[in-house]
């Protein structure tokens, strides 16, 4: 019986199939596997050091490549500092962190993934769960939270003291029309609404790619807003 995830994949990849199977494969006989495994992700050279590195060990002790893409995606997450994904990422309208993430596997072409995701701090680990352990694509919301919480997962709260008060400043200045002031001192500077998603690619050296893209999404987004990233194919 075909399930959903079987008949996606199978959509998916039936017309490129097609059309490039016999290019590919004269080209897969013609050069061997790559020796050299690789990670890439979507940061700039001060950020890719430190978030490559642990996701690069793995690889280069012949790990695992999920493994590897999660173990490079928990750096940012878990980062207080960095407001783009998990731990201290940034709140929605109600000053609540919503998190969203997609894992796919190139071996199986399975895939995962969670959106609108609260209190759990490493989303990339819970999509991965979807794409493992369910015969589902996306879990979001209460769903994903109780999904995550079944598999052990702690649940905390994911506003830091530097969100809250973005949060807190974004809110203040959001209309005229209403009891919320700002401070006197003005010092934020509305123009810079901060974004970001962080994705990371890695090939290992028998040729096998995968990936994962993780994020909090829009800054001041309508709660349960979700992004492109969980959603297999846009994000």
């Amino acid at each position: 019986m075909t399930n959903r995830r079987t008949f996606i994949k199978s959509a998916a990849g039936l017309g490129a199939s097609l059309s490039l199977f016999t290019s590919f494969k004269a080209r897969a006989q013609e050069r061997p596997a790559p020796r050299r495994p690789l990670i890439l992700c979507s940061r700039g050279e001060e950020w890719a050091e430190k978030v490559l590195q642990p996701g690069w060990d793995v690889l280069a002790a012949g790990g695992d490549i999920l493994d590897a893409v999660e173990k490079s995606a928990q750096v940012t997450e878990l980062d207080p500092e960095d407001q783009s994904v998990g731990y201290g990422g940034l709140p929605n309208e109600n000053g609540v962190v919503q998190l969203d993430a997609s894992f796919m596997d190139g071996r199986t072409h399975n895939c995962g993934s969670v959106g609108a995701l609260e209190n759990i701090k490493t989303p990339s680990s819970v999509a991965r769960l979807v794409m493992e352990r369910t015969d589902h694509i996306h879990l979001v919301g209460e769903g994903a939270r109780q999904f995550a919480r079944a598999h052990g997962f702690k649940e905390e709260n994911l506003l830091t003291d530097k969100s809250r008060k973005m949060w807190l400043r974004w809110k203040e200045n959001l209309s005229d029309k209403d009891d919320w002031l700002p401070p006197k001192d003005g010092n934020y500077d509305l123009d810079k609404r901060p974004t970001g998603t962080i994705n990371i690619l890695a090939l290992d050296s028998k040729g096998d790619l995968a990936g994962c893209t993780t994020t909090s999404g829009l800054f001041g987004k309508l709660p349960g807003r979700i992004g492109d990233s969980p959603i297999i194919g846009a994000g």
